[in-house]
């Protein structure tokens, strides 16, 4: 699907932006894969690793809040990943607007730049704090989804699609608590903090979510919310698995957190597909006609789910256990 075609990643410095640079490399044969995000320094630093050293390869500083500048990045562009965000809580609940202006503004600056140049699929990354948010970072990602999915209907006759992906904590990334643990350790801490022992969030590995937006460009008919079906740990299986002689030190919970995560509410059941190994929410308007959303432009076949149905952190059924944790995060702990 990616062969030929070229590829536009907003915040394609970041965690996820580099993984999914790489796969496009080395497993398609893409005409170009452009890198957007404003950081010179990762952009110089990426650019030394020698899978990277491609003539594909493309390298854009840019901020997404920059209409211009991105229109002129997406010229001739064919699909984007829009990756690029505010994620920080509590940098978002003190600096609100800052992160409206990049989450927001940025997210319909993506929009429109991707209808002004001729671009035909969009996809942009959420988060499970979208979901019945209680901070500014999840409110922000839930307005981006909404502008996302509204897209559809502003682009008229044209191939033009945007969807949505949604999914938990990435295990290891820049920001997790995974690496933040390990810290401590390495600093010869005593004790983990840990907000509360009943905290449980939805764990998801960098190449699994990298290969969910892979195939998500290919089942998408425009508008959907594609959510995988992962496990859920918590918190305090994580400290053990990263250190499992230290004994925690309870903190409670930070401003804009929450003690379980939630990617499919039960508002929405009545919108919400169950496929495989995923689940899909509706849009609430309509697109171009009725869009048949039950099955997928794979073939594949979904069901709706039962009334009042969420998909929750602390009633998922799939739990990773200490080991599990330890065997995933294995290059960190």
């Amino acid at each position: 699907m990616f062969d030929d075609k070229s590829i536009l990643i907003t915040g394609g410095t970041g965690s996820f932006g580099r993984v999914f640079a790489r796969e496009l490399i080395e497993k398609y044969s893409p005409r170009r894969v452009i890198v957007y995000s404003r950081d010179e320094l990762k952009q110089f630093e990426m650019q030394q690793q020698k899978i990277f050293d491609q003539k594909c390869m493309r390298f854009f500083l840019g901020d997404v809040r920059d209409l211009h500048r991105l229109s002129t990045a997406m010229a001739d562009v064919d699909y984007v990943v829009h990756a690029a965000a505010l994620k920080q809580v509590p940098a978002a609940e003190y600096n609100p607007m800052e992160c409206i202006k990049t989450n927001v503004l940025g997210a319909q600056n993506v929009i429109d730049a991707a209808r002004a140049n001729g671009v035909s699929r969009v996809i942009a990354l959420s988060t499970d704090k979208a979901a019945n948010p209680v901070n500014l970072y999840g409110a922000t990602k839930l307005c981006s989804d909404k502008l996302f999915v509204a897209a559809n209907n502003i682009v008229g006759k044209r191939e033009l699609f945007f969807s949505v992906v949604r999914y938990g904590n990435v295990i290891g990334s820049r920001g997790s608590v995974v690496p933040l643990f390990k810290k401590f350790v390495r600093e010869g801490r005593k004790t983990l903090p840990i907000t509360d022992e009943r905290m449980t969030r939805f764990w998801i590995t960098l190449d699994r979510g990298v290969d969910f937006v892979m195939r998500a460009f290919s089942r998408m008919k425009g508008g959907e919310i594609f959510v995988p079906k992962i496990p859920s740990a918590k918190v305090t299986d994580i400290a053990r698995a990263v250190a499992p002689d230290l004994p925690f030190e309870i903190i409670g919970i930070r401003p804009g957190e929450k003690l379980h995560e939630v990617m499919c509410p039960a508002d929405g059941s009545h919108m919400t597909l169950e496929f495989g190994d995923h689940y899909v929410i509706e849009p609430s308007v309509s697109f171009r006609g009725e869009t048949d959303y039950f099955e997928n432009a794979l073939g594949e076949r979904g069901e709706r789910v039962e009334h009042g149905f969420e998909y929750n952190s602390g009633t998922n059924p799939w739990f990773l256990s200490p080991d599990e944790l330890k065997s995933l995060c294995g290059e960190f702990v």
